[in-house]
C-alpha cells in the first residue's frame, strides 16, 4: 500500500483571506486553494496518511457523523479556507450506468450519463404529472452538522447540486430539450421556471447557515467549441435565474461563483455586467488555459482552479509541479486567483498528483 504525505506546515485557515483575495480586496502574497468536488477514491488515501479510519457514506446517524468528520478534516488538512459539500432535491430523470475504469476506483464503482434522447418530461401532461420536490423537504443535517463543526478560521461553501440548465437538460433530455426551444416554447419557460424557484428558495435555506460564506454554483452550459444551446437561448431562459441566484447572495452579503464547464466566450460578458457573477470556475486548456482567462478577465472577477485536469490525470509528479508553478507565476499577481484543478478531482487522477498539486500550492 503507497503511503502518502499530506501538506505539511499548512497555514492556518483564514476564510475571510480567502474571500476577500478571489473577490479582489486583498493582494496576497501566495493564492489561496480552490476545489469544487474531490472523490472519495482521492481523499481515503489521504486522510489515512493523516491516521483517520476511513469510514463510508450512509448507514446509520453515527457513521454518517463519522463520515461528515472525516470529510471536515480532508479539507483542512489539505490546506483549503473553506468546506464544500452540495446536496441537491430530487429531479428522477434517466440516466446510464457504466462501471467506472479509473485503476483506484472501487470494485464495482459506477458513472452514470444522463440520457440524451428524451427525458421524463415530452410533453405538458408530462409536465403536471412530474413529482416535483421542495426545498423545505430536503434534509439538510449534513450540512448544519458541518457548519456545526468547522475548524477556527474555516468556512462553509455550498449550492445546490447540478444547476439550473443541467436539470432542465435531463428533464427533457439533450435532444428533447433543443426540440422543445422551437416546438413548444413555452414548455421549456414553465419548466426553467419549475426549477429555477426551487433552487432560488433551495438557496435561501442555504443562507440562513451562518458559517456559509459563498455560493459556488456548478452548471455547465457549454462544451469544448461553444455553448450547449445557443447563446440566445441561454440569455432568454436560464442566465435570468443564474442573476437571481446572484442577488439573492448578494442581497445577503455572500459572493456568488459559477463553476461551468466548455466554451462560454459568448456568454461572458452576460455572466459578469447582468448575472453578475464574482468568480468563475472550469477551464480547460484546450479550450482556452487559465492563464489566459486571468488576463482577460482577471481585473473583473475571481479566477478560480485550472490546473488542466489531463495533466493531473496523465502527467508525471515532476510535470504536475512545473505547471502549478509557472501557472501560479502567471496568475498571482494582482489576486483575484485561487489555485485548484481545472474542474474536479474525480477517481481517476492519481493521488500522488493531487498531493503534488497542493505541495507546490503550499511551498
Amino acid at each position: 500500500m503507497t503511503v502518502f504525505r499530506v501538506p505539511l506546515d499548512c497555514p492556518r485557515p483564514d476564510v475571510t483571506a480567502f474571500i476577500a483575495a478571489v473577490t479582489g480586496r486583498a493582494k496576497p502574497d501566495r493564492p489561496p486553494l480552490a476545489e469544487y468536488l474531490v472523490d472519495d477514491v482521492v481523499r481515503r488515501p489521504i486522510l489515512a496518511a493523516d491516521g483517520r479510519s476511513w469510514v463510508p457514506p450512509g448507514g446509520d446517524f453515527d457513521q454518517q457523523k463519522a463520515y461528515l468528520d472525516n470529510f471536515i478534516e480532508f479539507w483542512r488538512i489539505c490546506g483549503y479556507d473553506f468546506v464544500r459539500m452540495e446536496i441537491a432535491m430530487p429531479f428522477p430523470a434517466g440516466a446510464r450506468n457504466s462501471l467506472d475504469t479509473a485503476e483506484q476506483a472501487d470494485p464495482g464503482a459506477v458513472r452514470s450519463w444522463a440520457e440524451t434522447d428524451a427525458g421524463p418530461i415530452v410533453s405538458r401532461s408530462d409536465f403536471r404529472a412530474y413529482p416535483w420536490p421542495e426545498p423545505v423537504d430536503v434534509d439538510f443535517f449534513p450540512l448544519e452538522y458541518i457548519c456545526d463543526r468547522l475548524p477556527e478560521g474555516m468556512g462553509f461553501i455550498s449550492c445546490h447540486a447540478g444547476g439550473i440548465l443541467e436539470h432542465v437538460t435531463k428533464l427533457f433530455g439533450y435532444v428533447g430539450l433543443c426540440t422543445a426551444l422551437y416546438d413548444d416554447p413555452q414548455l421549456v419557460q414553465d419548466v426553467v421556471d419549475a426549477v429555477g424557484q426551487r433552487i432560488l428558495a433551495y438557496h435561501r435555506r442555504l443562507l440562513d447557515l451562518d458559517p456559509l460564506v459563498a455560493i459556488f454554483q456548478g452548471d455547465d452550459m457549454g462544451f469544448r467549441s461553444g455553448t450547449l444551446i445557443s447563446p440566445e437561448h441561454l440569455r432568454r431562459y436560464f442566465l435570468p435565474w443564474h442573476k437571481r441566484f446572484a442577488r439573492l447572495a448578494h442581497e445577503a452579503g455572500r459572493p456568488y461563483f459559477l463553476h461551468s464547464c466548455g466554451q462560454l466566450e459568448a456568454i461572458m460578458d452576460d455572466l459578469i455586467d447582468d448575472v453578475g457573477i464574482d468568480a468563475k470556475h472550469s477551464f480547460e486548456d484546450a479550450i482556452t488555459p487559465v492563464t489566459e482567462m486571468k488576463r482577460r478577465y482577471g481585473c473583473q472577477i475571481g479566477i478560480l482552479g485550472g490546473i488542466d485536469v489531463d495533466v493531473l490525470t496523465r502527467g508525471t509528479p515532476d510535470e504536475v509541479r512545473r505547471v502549478v508553478r509557472a501557472t501560479i507565476n502567471t496568475c498571482a499577481p494582482g489576486g483575484r486567483y485561487a489555485l485548484g484543478s481545472g474542474n474536479s478531482i474525480p477517481s481517476y487522477i492519481p493521488v500522488e498528483n493531487y498531493l503534488t498539486m497542493l505541495d507546490e500550492a503550499l511551498a
